[in-house]
Formats: C-alpha cells, sequence, structure tokens
C-alpha cells in the first residue's frame, strides 16, 4: 500500500425490485398478522372497551413478505366497530416498540372492514375522486391474514400523518395539528359534544373531548380559527385555506358523504396549520360515503329518495355548523362552492365513466372478496349494490345502489335551482413577461373577473380584478378580453382565472386552486451534468453534526462547472409526485467546483438549508429539479449503512458506490489511517463478505482485531504464527468495519446479508 492509505472497498448497492407501493390502487397487499394469543379477538376488545389508545404487541407482522417484529395492533372506529363482529377495523403500529421501523417509510397502517358497504368501494373509490381537488390520502384494498387465518379484505387508507402532511403541505410537520373527532358519541342533533367548530368558550379544556392534538402545541391557535368563524367571518380567509374548505364541503354533498362534518356528528376530518398560519382542512374516513351513513341530525332517519335529493346548500341555516354556515353566507364563496359541485358532478358523474370505474375496481378484487367468510354482505350483494339497493344486517339497514344514488343525485342536482343559473364562459387564458407578468383571458357573461397569483406552492394565492378597459393588454374596451398583470418574478409563477356573474361562478381551471396554470418564466437550467447530487448520508448516528449540535441525514450537492451556480428556483424532493416538495431559499449559489450541504432533518426551523424530509435507511428516492418537469439530477438507492455515504465516484461524474464520508470535499475511496508497516501485504476475500472472510499475508497474522464505525472493537481472534486465516462475521451486523492484524497491516471490510 502506497503513503499509509488503506483501500476502501466499497459495499455493493442493494437495490434489487423497488417496493410494491403500499396503497397501489392496482394491487392487492397481503398482510398477515402473528398473535401471541389464541384468544387475539377477546384481547383486542378487552382493550378497546378499557382504552381508545391502547395496542397489543405482536410478535410479528409480514407485509408483502416484509416481516416486522414488536408490532402494536389494535381495534379502530366507531360505527364500524362492534365486539359482536367476525370482523373489525385494524390500526397496526409498526414503530410500537423498534422506533423508526417502517414498511418504506410507513409505519401506521389503517385497515376499514366493510361495514355497510356491499361493494367493498365507498373508501377507495371515494378517496380517488377526492384526490383530483385536493390533498387526500391515497387508498386501496388488502387481503389480511390472522394468526395464519385468512380474515378477508379490507379497505387500506394512508393515515393522516405527519408524514403525510410534510407530503403534501411543504411543512415539517410540526405545527400545530388536530384531528376532528369526537371521544364520545351520545347521539346526533345539533349542539353535541363535536368538533363543529363553534366557538363556545375561551378556555381550551372544554374542547378536549371534541379535538385531538396531534401536535405539541395548538390550542390557542384553534381558538382564534373558532372565534373569527363565528364572530369575525369577515377575516375568516386570513385563518383558514378557505378554497380547500369548499371542496371538502362540495364532496361531502354531491357524494351524499355524511359521516362528515355536514352530517350528523361534525366529524372525521382533520386541521394542519401551515407557514402562513391558515388552517388546511383533510378529509378522512370515507368508508360509509355515498349514503351508507345517513344520519343528518336529531330528526327521523332520511330515505333513500330523499338522500339522492339532499339540498346542496345543507347545513346553511345551522349555528351548529359555522363552516358551512357563515362560508355559503358570503356570496363568493357561495358561488364558488357552488362552481366546485358543479365541476364534481361533470367531471364524475355525467357519463357511465363512475360506474365504469366501480366495476373495475371490483373485478381487481373478486375472487379475493369471494373467498371472505368474515364479510358483512354476500357476495351476490357485493355486485348487486353497484345498481341497487341493498338490506343487510351491517350499518344503519339499506344501503343504496353506488350508481343507482349517484345518477340520481347527479339529475337532481343539474336542475337543482341552485345550480341552474349559466355561470361565466373563461377561454383561451395565456400569461405573457415582459416587466410584469401579463394574464390574459377571454370571458364571456361575466360581471367579475378575478386573477389569483403566486410564486410557490406554499404560499397564498393573492387576488386582484381583471379588467375589460383597453388599459391592461386586453385589447379594446368591451371585447370581452380580460387582463390583468403581477410582478414578474425569478421562478415560474402558478396562476388560475375566476369569473361570476350574478348568478353562477366559474373557475379556470376548473380545479383551482389545486390546480393552476403556470407562467413561462423560469430561470436557466444549468447544462446536463453541472450540478449533481453527489454525495449522502441517510443513517447518521455518530458523524457529522449540524447547527445544533444533532446527527442528521445530509445531502452533498457539487458544481462540476467553472461558473457559480444559483440555486434560486430549485426544489429537492423524495418524492416524484411531490417535485416541488423543498425549494432552496433565495440568494443560495454553488461556487464553481464548489459543495453544499443540505440537512434532510425535517427541521426548517434550524436553518435556511435544513429540507422538510428524511431519507430512508432501506432506501428510496432523491431528485433535484426546477419543480416543472425540469430535472437536474435523481436516483432511486437502496439499503443504506450505518455512517457510511453513498456517492459519486469520480467525484462529481461517476456512478454511485459506498464509501467514506467526505463532507463538502471531493469524494473519494480511501481513507487516512496510519498503518505501522507499510511493507506488509494483506489480502482479504471476498469483500464484501457475508460470512466467512479470508486473510493472506506475507507475514504472520498475529491477534486480528475487527472494530466498528465508531472504533469499538466487535470481535478478535489470535492467528499465531499463521499467514492464513478464516474469520465467521456473519454475526456482525451489516455495514463498514475496520480490520487490523497483529503485524500492523490494516483494511476495511464490508459486511452484508
Amino acid at each position: 500500500m502506497r503513503n499509509g492509505l488503506i483501500l476502501f472497498f466499497a459495499c455493493l448497492a442493494v437495490t434489487g425490485a423497488t417496493a410494491q407501493n403500499l396503497y397501489d390502487i392496482n394491487t392487492i397487499p397481503e398482510i398477515r398478522i402473528n398473535f401471541y394469543q389464541a384468544n387475539w379477538d377477546y384481547s383486542l376488545d378487552s382493550l378497546k372497551d378499557e382504552d381508545e389508545e391502547a395496542y397489543l404487541l405482536v410478535p410479528s407482522v409480514e407485509i408483502n413478505g416484509e416481516i416486522f417484529d414488536s408490532v402494536g395492533v389494535k381495534y379502530k372506529g366507531n360505527s364500524s366497530y362492534d365486539s359482536d363482529n367476525l370482523k373489525n377495523p385494524l390500526n397496526i403500529q409498526l414503530d410500537f416498540v423498534r422506533e423508526d421501523q417502517n414498511y418504506h417509510g410507513i409505519k401506521d397502517i389503517k385497515l376499514s372492514n366493510g361495514y355497510s358497504d356491499p361493494t367493498f368501494l365507498r373508501e377507495v373509490l371515494g378517496y380517488e375522486i377526492l384526490r383530483k381537488y385536493m390533498a387526500a390520502p391515497l387508498s386501496n384494498h388488502a387481503k389480511i391474514w390472522m394468526n395464519g387465518a385468512y380474515w378477508g379484505v379490507y379497505s387500506n387508507t394512508e393515515s393522516i400523518n405527519k408524514r403525510f402532511v410534510r407530503n403534501h403541505f411543504h411543512t415539517d410537520g410540526d405545527n400545530p395539528f388536530f384531528k376532528c373527532n369526537p371521544a364520545d358519541l351520545a347521539g346526533p342533533g345539533s349542539g353535541g359534544n363535536y368538533p363543529d367548530l363553534v366557538y363556545s368558550s375561551a378556555d381550551s379544556a372544554f374542547y378536549y373531548n371534541r379535538y385531538e392534538l396531534r401536535s405539541d402545541y395548538g390550542w390557542r391557535e384553534l381558538l382564534a380559527l373558532m372565534d373569527t368563524l363565528g364572530n369575525h367571518p369577515a377575516n375568516i380567509h386570513e385563518v383558514l385555506d378557505v378554497d380547500r374548505a369548499l371542496w371538502m364541503l362540495a364532496f361531502n354533498n354531491v357524494t351524499v358523504n355524511l359521516d362528515s362534518y355536514t352530517g350528523a356528528y361534525a366529524q372525521n376530518y382533520y386541521l394542519y396549520e401551515d407557514k402562513n398560519d391558515r388552517w388546511l382542512p383533510v378529509v378522512w374516513d370515507l368508508n360509509m360515503s355515498f349514503g351508507s351513513f345517513p344520519l343528518i341530525d336529531g330528526g327521523p332517519i332520511p330515505t333513500i329518495p330523499e338522500l339522492k335529493q339532499l339540498n346542496p346548500l345543507l347545513q346553511s341555516d345551522n349555528f351548529y355548523r359555522p363552516l358551512i354556515k357563515q362560508l355559503l353566507a358570503n356570496p363568493v364563496y357561495k358561488k364558488m362552492y357552488l362552481a366546485h359541485m358543479r365541476t364534481l358532478l361533470q367531471e364524475n358523474f355525467s357519463t357511465t365513466a363512475f360506474k365504469d370505474r366501480a366495476l373495475a375496481l371490483q373485478a381487481n378484487i373478486d375472487a379475493a372478496v369471494q373467498a371472505d367468510t368474515k364479510k358483512f354482505y354476500s357476495y351476490a350483494n357485493f355486485h348487486n349494490n353497484i345498481d341497487a339497493t341493498v338490506s343487510a344486517p351491517g350499518g344503519f339497514g339499506d344501503v343504496p345502489g353506488l350508481s343507482d344514488l349517484m345518477n340520481a343525485r347527479y339529475n337532481y342536482l343539474i336542475n337543482n335551482a341552485n345550480l341552474t343559473p349559466a355561470p361565466p364562459v373563461i377561454s383561451n387564458v395565456s400569461a405573457a413577461t415582459n416587466s410584469a407578468v401579463w394574464v390574459n383571458a377571454q370571458v364571456q357573461n361575466a360581471s367579475s373577473v378575478l386573477l389569483g397569483w403566486r410564486y410557490d406552492s406554499s404560499d397564498v394565492f393573492k387576488k386582484v380584478p381583471m379588467f375589460d378597459d383597453g388599459l391592461h393588454q386586453d385589447g379594446a374596451a368591451g371585447d370581452k378580453y380580460y387582463g390583468a398583470s403581477f410582478p414578474l418574478g425569478d421562478i415560474k409563477g402558478q396562476y388560475y382565472v375566476y369569473a361570476e356573474n350574478a348568478g353562477a361562478g366559474m373557475f379556470s381551471p376548473q380545479r383551482a386552486e389545486y390546480e393552476f396554470y403556470q407562467t413561462p418564466t423560469l430561470p436557466p437550467l444549468p447544462n446536463a451534468g453541472d450540478l449533481v447530487i453527489n454525495e449522502f448520508l441517510a443513517d447518521n448516528t455518530a458523524a457529522e453534526t449540524d447547527e445544533a449540535g444533532q446527527h442528521e441525514d445530509w445531502l452533498e450537492l457539487y458544481n462540476n462547472s467553472g461558473a457559480p451556480i444559483s440555486m434560486l428556483g430549485l426544489y429537492l424532493t423524495d418524492n416524484p409526485d411531490k417535485p416541488d416538495k423543498w425549494a432552496f431559499p433565495s440568494g443560495v449559489s454553488i461556487p464553481a467546483k464548489g459543495f453544499l450541504i443540505v440537512w434532510l432533518d425535517e427541521d426548517q426551523m434550524q436553518g435556511p438549508l435544513h429540507a422538510s424530509f428524511k431519507l430512508g435507511v432501506n432506501g428510496e428516492f432523491l431528485m433535484l429539479s426546477n419543480g416543472a418537469g425540469g430535472v437536474l439530477d435523481s436516483l432511486s438507492f437502496g439499503p443504506q449503512l450505518t455512517d457510511v455515504t453513498f456517492g459519486r465516484y469520480p467525484n462529481g461524474t461517476g456512478n454511485f458506490t459506498f464509501m467514506p464520508r467526505t463532507f463538502s470535499a471531493n469524494n473519494s475511496l480511501t481513507i487516512n489511517t496510519k498503518e505501522p508497516n507499510s511493507n506488509i501485504t494483506l489480502r482479504v476475500f471476498p469483500n464484501p463478505v457475508t460470512r466467512l472472510l479470508t486473510l493472506s499475508s506475507d507475514h504472520a497474522l498475529g491477534l486480528i482485531r475487527v472494530s466498528d464505525a465508531l472504533g469499538r472493537q466487535v470481535m478478535q481472534e489470535d492467528a499465531g504464527t499463521a499467514r492464513t486465516a478464516v474469520l465467521d462475521v456473519g454475526q456482525l451486523p451489516p455495514g463498514m468495519y475496520g480490520l487490523h492484524t497483529g503485524s500492523g497491516a490494516a483494511r476495511m471490510i464490508c459486511v452484508q446479508r
């Protein structure tokens, strides 16, 4: 060896096939729960009766062939749970004992039992529709086994937790966060102990049984929301994402989702406060949507014909539903709400597409449902409830057929007086940039037109009027072409157009604010290969520390070019579906041939270069892009090693490999370790090694010592005068180790499984 350098043999990346998405709607994951107890059902019932939050420790849960030990399992649910049920809804907590144990980033698994849903589709289909208009959980079907016995098909829905809000709301997840479900469902009706957002007391303790705090703080902020909603409704846009709330309310009404804020218990939603101090609502628990939960208030249960003709303005005069009452009392918000309702109807229920999609989803689970002996309804009901009403023991009695209900709902609503006024027609929307961004649109049948604009997806849309006066780059006055501008920025802008007349409103694009147009303004991308992901550490236990002295994941970017590169308008993400997950702050650049470190620690309060996501030690995805389709660099990677980085070799241009950490420095496959006798030859093979490691030297090996990444000795063997030896390293955890012989030679070895 030369110059006292020890050659570093890089561990090979374990990539394999990409893991099956637990929520892929076209697949059916298999989950096998193994209990210590033969009477596990009684144990789960007893725990739920004693404490809703208590989990039963189980020895293992297997998900698509991956086994997890020491997992927590409990029964969940209110209406859908009963100790006499053969099949109850489940909550699986993979990190119940082992911190950070997860299935490809997922720790919390929620499974619904098909109660009051003969089709098995209401939750999965409902979320698929809702995700077109607002952030909502992924959902599919799963097959479940209990102690080796097949327990049937469940709907499998993504949890609304910190992982969810980090993925969708450009946050580290530490802001105020509430689950809005009452602790006690004493009975339906007005004024109950429900999360209805009614401001009744300045004492937060008054609300403890209505809202479940999921963050370290937030009661003061929640009370401010309720106070504003009830007493200062003109300011509600300052503390609430009004558009998102209108989409939620429109969806609940159109799909007859009454186990919600719109129905008897004003429940089944979450609230998260974003960086703009606005609350963002998220819909939860659609297992009884599409009319299978028919409770509106304390009065008689509505019939199916009455559900088909549910008033589009239901609860708009109810003091105990201030979110509906106050928003719909605002003429502009009311027209926006009805515009969203019209979009929901046209895009999902105006053709046979809804029924066709339901049949396709049923075909995917048909055999699994037929084999399910624990289901609440018959196999014939499973098929018949697409079109026909089904009566059965589960739920509240009659369950309307999906297509029958929604066909009737569509025909009723499009002919309802609230939706019959003709809305404006918006076309030819375009944007041009010079000293400002000028937006033009042709709008017919409008009395007013607004432009909503912003530059970052985490910001609030600003609203400005558009004009048809010939003075706003809109052509001739009165020609139905409208114009307005907003300041020219350095990154791509986002915008939409809203128009209304005396009777109706219209958005363009119609899914705004969730969807929007983008301006042509983008900073030029660096040339291909100039800016790259160069190195990262996904399992930092004793390596570099951030400004707070914490061992956190980090990522290194490298500028291959001979000029500085500005990071303005660039983003990092671990989710290809969310390319603009974390934006680089303004003023950040990388010098020529220079490095930039970003801490991936979900702690943006610690500094400007702390991203809103962490890396998965078991492997995931990384991407550097402009957030609008221009990808500078990306990679998928497999399981990572403790305190060992994965980086490019040669630096900045090569393929990725495991290597010693070179934090903000050129990547290298060598490490500087003093070797007492550089003339000694030592060969080790195979390297990487799974179990038996052979050593060969031209000198006596003497005492062989193996140390971990922290320098702690984990193994030793005295080879005496022998010049060859075989070490069994099979008991060592996977990772990098230092090997030293009594003759003074040393090597790095990589142990794999």
